[in-house]
């Protein structure tokens, strides 16, 4: 009855008024409140719809069912397989779909439909495996980009072995927090190939030298991630070395050099097959015949044996207390030892080694300049921010600056607020210093005496009468400036004793050296008349 009525009102409708009656049908449906006869007609109807030629009738109806976990399963299937803007919308939330159908439809459909597959809140890593395996880049971004998805180690090496060269690949999946550390070395390393050839391309380097650098730049990224590993990580980053086949022995000598013991335990436990308890305890015992066995039994090769030996006797003794190396400068020192060892080697087979071992020695310079610039930067910032910004009090500046200058100014009252107000240069002085080297000018004090006048006044006849004398015989040598009164980094402030060789007689001197001569006979002459008078 309810499907003769639907084609009924339908039937000679526009695909507007269709889309709209499928979706209100659609969701009678789903509501769940029609009875069993009529549900099961409703149901007929809407398979029946999926026939309809009008693409806006389909979307109607996987819009209105694509959230619901009581659509009927084949209307979901069928929608799934529809054109991708239809399909898109129950393949991205419908939770009718079992893992077989998304596989199936990831296989089949395009990146449009995979990239909705991978959005989905519940996937699981069948299906973000099959996505890995047969997605491209877009839909690996969004499988990526998905934070609920789970996705297994191998799918993501996957992922980068075919796509890792898009750079926003690369970010999507190390901005995720459950990424293994295998991966991360993976594209750490695709990274490195990839600079290395665009430096080869373009000229600038070698391929020889190009590839050195890939493979340096790959070992060292290996070792700064096992920098925070945990062991069981360390482990899985061990095995995927050797299965890729970088686990070399030029990087198990790098680790021991530069201080990555546990990296170089696990290592040499994985090649020779011992437990990593066993290898700390010979590699405690460098030169002992066991060291040497295991060695061996890594597969190391004999040249390498001296170096190592050496790196770890210096190791040793930084443990035992005989040497007080530790950090960058230990690591320096067992590299230097090892250079010291391969010395007596013959030149023709230890040229390799010493070159390595060269490059490591500059590395680890490079790295404890780097640590001591930025310590000295911590240490300046800390040294600025705890540094005191409070000024004494004016009036303990004022009491203090009048103590030390009593000998040389007249200081107005130390309570004073305003700027110091220091004579004119042109008129004042004209034949004094720059304001710096007078005396007292770093005195912060009010000058009373801003004429040459006021300072003949303060003259005695005796003093003025011996400074005559002594112009005429010769030129009076200046004493040193005055010590200034500077603001200490403590709460108190330091202040320099007063020097026994400045007395008031020689200040007031010098002070009158500045004024010129036949001001000092005219003004001798008005006080003699003065004299006189009186």
């Amino acid at each position: 009855m309810i499907l003769r009525q639907f084609l009924t009102l339908t039937q000679n409708a526009t695909p507007e008024r269709r889309a709209e009656a499928a979706g209100t049908l659609t969701r009678s449906y789903l509501q769940g409140t029609l009875g069993p006869e009529a549900a099961w007609e409703a149901k007929t109807t809407l398979l029946a719809l999926l026939d309809d030629p009008a693409a806006v009738v389909r979307r109607a109806l996987a819009q209105a069912c694509a959230d619901s976990d009581q659509a009927p399963r084949p209307l979901i299937v069928a929608l799934a397989s529809d054109q991708p803007d239809i399909a898109s919308l129950v393949l991205a939330r419908s939770p009718v779909l079992m893992d077989a159908d998304l596989v199936d439809c990831v296989a089949m459909g395009c990146e449009e439909t995979r990239a909705a597959v991978a959005g989905r809140s519940d996937l699981s890593k069948p299906v973000a495996a099959a996505l890995a395996e047969v997605g491209g880049a877009p839909s690996l971004i969004a499988l990526a980009r998905n934070p609920l998805a789970a996705i297994g180690t191998a799918a993501l090496m996957r992922m980068v072995e075919r796509h890792g060269e898009e750079a926003e690949l690369r970010q999507a999946l190390l901005a995720r927090t459950d990424l293994a550390i295998e991966v991360r070395h993976a594209i750490v390393a695709l990274m490195a190939e990839q600079l290395s050839r665009f430096g080869q391309n373009a000229g600038w380097i070698s391929s020889e030298r190009g590839d050195r650098a890939a493979r340096e730049a790959r070992d060292a990224a290996a070792l700064a991630l096992s920098d925070e590993a945990e062991e069981a990580q360390l482990v899985r980053l061990v095995a995927h070395l050797r299965v890729q086949e970088q686990l070399t022995a030029g990087l198990i000598l790098r680790a021991i050099l530069s201080l990555r013991l546990p990296f170089a335990e696990i290592a040499l436990a994985e090649l020779s097959g011992l437990s990593r308890a066993r290898v700390a305890g010979l590699m405690l015992e460098p030169h002992g015949a066991g060291f040497a066995a295991l060695h061996r039994r890594a597969g190391l090769p004999a040249l390498l044996l001296p170096a190592i030996r050496a790196g770890l006797t210096v190791w040793r003794d930084a443990n035992g207390g005989r040497n007080g190396l530790d950090g960058p400068r230990l690591a320096r020192s067992m590299i230097e030892a090892a250079l010291t060892a391969c010395e007596t080697m013959p030149f023709a087979e230890a040229r390799g080694l010493m070159a390595l071992l060269a490059r490591f020695e500059a590395e680890a310079a490079r790295d404890e300049a780097r640590i001591l610039a930025h310590e000295q930067a911590e240490a300046q910032a800390r040294e600025v921010a705890e540094a005191p910004t409070l000024l004494p009090a004016p009036e303990t500046v004022g009491n203090l600056v009048a103590e030390v200058s009593s000998d040389i100014l007249i200081l107005s009252p130390a309570s004073t607020a305003s700027e110091p107000s220091l004579p004119d240069t042109a008129t004042a002085w004209p034949l004094a210093p720059r304001p710096e080297e007078r005396i007292g000018a770093a005195v912060a004090a009010e000058i009373v005496p801003e004429t040459a006048e006021t300072v003949l006044a303060g003259l005695a006849d005796e003093i003025m009468a011996h400074f005559l004398a002594d112009r005429a015989a010769a030129m009076v040598q200046l004493p040193a400036p005055a010590p200034e009164v500077l603001p200490a980094t403590t709460p108190e402030i330091m202040v320099e004793p007063k020097r026994t060789a400045r007395p008031r007689a020689i200040a007031v001197a010098v002070a009158a050296g500045m004024i010129p001569e036949d001001l000092i006979l005219s003004y001798r002459a008005d006080r003699e008349r003065q004299r006189l008078a009186a």
